[in-house]
């Protein structure tokens, strides 16, 4: 297979503008399916966390043979949180296909991976996807992308990029809005019309840039690019480039060359230039890399990677239930497993903290660490992680600490209560549009300033509030900002809850936890409506007596807990608080467990800050 024959290109839109379902349809159309083959909805999204959610999470890639052709296609996430994922695969392609809803138009993360693609050159081809929806506007949907494609800096070539206009989950393709309706192998055509051949050299010493890595249960380490230069094969020697110039080049014989074809993953007998294959026979080998036919070839540039705006601290889970649930418990499994996740993805750093058992893992948003911990609880993992705090710098002597650009769609009816919690959380309101009783609104945020929003504009607004941000830069710091007005209800005690404790302690508030549930001194098991926190026993059991009450035999009616999904825990919390994630419970604890002693670092701080005031 020569390059000119093959096309290289990547998916990238929002967060549920229909790539998935569209990658769906394409391998549905291009003939690689018998008639009879059951084929799930939403085939790429392979991992069950993304079934789930409804959301990719990591870029997979998977290719159709199509006339005499073939096409690579690299499904991305659209969240922000995963943004690492869509910068890395863009060394891997030769174009883009934005697909852009043709009712909400362009969003924050279509400006993000948009930017990214133009910036390494890469030509796009815009689809205007779910054209079967209602109250649509194609017309001024196409404008307001070549709008942003202007405010990109795209060249005129990229400017000029071919419009589409369809709906993927109805199967259909045209290129103009009243078109003629054609079924998904036109977009095929397209296509290979509009991308160009990758850039490669079919003579020459084998060259690839490491852009993705997958895991095999045979031959362990898959290394997934596009091959630039020459071919690789079964039994190839070939090497492994240094990080940097100073690291020597590691000789590797390759077991296995991988090709992705429609949902399977095939052994192919040879590796040719432009396209991407897997190569296994590493070792060790991390993203960025160069594998080269030479110990003495040059490393290939790759992608800048914007850096992490936040850190959670993860640590050995040390509660009195610990081990009970889960079965890595120890601090080595934990960082043998971050060392894992830093490796396959680029955005993930970890590092140890002063004290043993505890790591700082440093990402992109609370959402990213959330899906990397709700995986470690699947793979057996107890871990107790933190609340996440933003990472600041010091520029120019300055404490800065980044900020966002928040994108917020309301009703009109919410929209007071929106603007107040964003002014709280110091945001500032740059722009404000009204259409058919919505209204949308861009604010400049810092980043601390979102986390926990989202919980509290779905409450807001009854459920009808959409939100996104993007990273914008750092700047100086905006003061302090309180984003939890509510105390907590600390058990004092440990052993079993009891119903008859739980209904008078419901009186003071919220509860997290039912009767029977095991609690334990410093756990926290329900939310106090006042700042301050507050100490309760949900052990204590009723004292019998021989004489009869009036309404003793009243049964207690306890009102449902409030239950936490992961996320949620981990942005309810407080800096002075942990959630305890176990295989089957999540619980909300006290980092010091111990109440009195609780109480002496308390009184040691205040003594502190009237200190430091004096």
């Amino acid at each position: 297979m020569t390059p000119d024959k093959i096309r290289n290109i990547a998916i990238i839109a929002h967060v549920d503008h229909g790539k998935t379902t569209l990658v769906d349809g394409l391998l549905r159309s291009s003939g690689n399916f018998r008639e009879n083959q059951a084929i799930a909805e939403r085939a790429m999204d392979s991992m069950d966390l993304e079934k789930e959610k409804g959301i990719t999470i990591k870029a997979k890639n998977t290719s159709v043979h199509w006339n005499d052709h073939i096409i690579n296609i690299v499904d991305t996430p659209g969240h922000a949180d995963f943004g690492g994922e869509v910068e890395r695969v863009m060394k891997m392609v030769d174009g883009v296909m934005l697909v852009v809803d043709a009712y909400d138009g362009p969003q924050a993360q279509t400006r993000f991976v948009l930017k990214k693609a133009l910036q390494q050159g890469i030509k796009p081809i815009v689809l205007i996807n779910k054209m079967d929806r209602p109250n649509i506007d194609p017309q001024k949907v196409h404008d307001k992308v070549l709008e942003l494609f202007l405010e990109l800096d795209a060249t005129e070539d990229q400017f000029n990029a071919a419009f589409l206009y369809g709906s993927a989950r109805a199967g259909w393709v045209t290129d103009s809005p009243t078109g003629e309706q054609h079924d998904m192998t036109f977009l095929l055509g397209k296509i290979v019309e509009h991308i160009p051949a990758p850039k490669a050299e079919v003579e020459g010493s084998f060259e690839m840039l490491v852009s993705n890595i997958d895991w095999d249960n045979f031959v362990g380490r898959v290394a997934i690019g596009k091959v630039t230069r020459g071919s690789v094969k079964l039994g190839d020697r070939v090497f492994l480039l240094g990080k940097t110039p100073e690291e020597k080049a590691k000789p590797v014989k390759v077991t296995k060359v991988f090709q992705y074809t429609t949902l399977t993953t095939g052994e192919s007998v040879e590796g040719t230039a432009g396209d991407i294959v897997g190569i296994s026979g590493f070792e060790d080998v991390d993203i960025g890399q160069t594998v080269a036919g030479a110990a003495d070839a040059p490393s290939l540039p790759f992608v800048a990677i914007d850096p992490p705006t936040i850190v959670m601290q993860f640590a050995v889970n040390d509660g009195p239930l610990a081990g009970r649930e889960g079965e890595h418990v120890t601090s080595r499994k934990i960082r043998d497993r971050l060392d894992r996740e830093q490796k396959m993805n680029v955005t993930i750093s970890v590092k140890d903290t002063d004290t043993a058992g505890i790591f700082d893992v440093s990402a992109r948003g609370s959402m990213q660490i959330a899906v990397l911990v709700e995986q470690m609880r699947r793979e057996g993992f107890e871990v107790l992680v933190s609340r996440p705090m933003v990472i600041m710098k010091r520029i120019d002597d300055v404490l800065c600490e980044p900020f966002e650009t928040l994108y917020v769609d309301v009703p009109d009816e919410y929209l007071g209560n929106v603007m107040k919690s964003i002014s709280e959380r110091k945001g500032k309101i740059e722009d404000m549009s009204a259409h058919s009783g919505r209204t949308s609104l861009q604010a400049y945020v810092p980043t601390r300033g979102l986390i926990g929003f989202e919980f509290d504009l779905m409450n807001q607004t009854s459920g009808h509030g959409i939100h996104s941000h993007l990273f914008r830069e750092y700047a100086p710091h905006a003061g302090p900002m309180q984003t939890r007005s509510t105390g907590t209800l600390v058990s004092t005690e440990g052993g079993e809850a009891t119903s008859y404790a739980l209904d008078t302690i419901q009186i003071r508030g919220k509860l997290f936890i039912g009767p029977g549930e095991l609690v334990y001194d410093g756990m926290l098991i329900g939310e106090n409506p006042r700042a301050d926190d507050l100490p309760v026993n949900p052990t204590r059991s009723k004292n019998l007596t021989n004489f009869r009450e009036a309404g003793g035999t009243k049964a207690i009616a306890l009102s449902p807990p409030v239950r936490f999904s992961l996320e949620r825990a981990i942005e309810y919390i407080a800096p002075d608080e942990l959630a305890e994630c176990t295989p089957k419970s999540i619980r909300l604890r006290k980092r010091t467990l111990d109440s009195s002693q609780r109480q002496r670092e308390k009184k040691k701080t205040e003594a502190q800050l009237e200190g430091s005031g004096a």
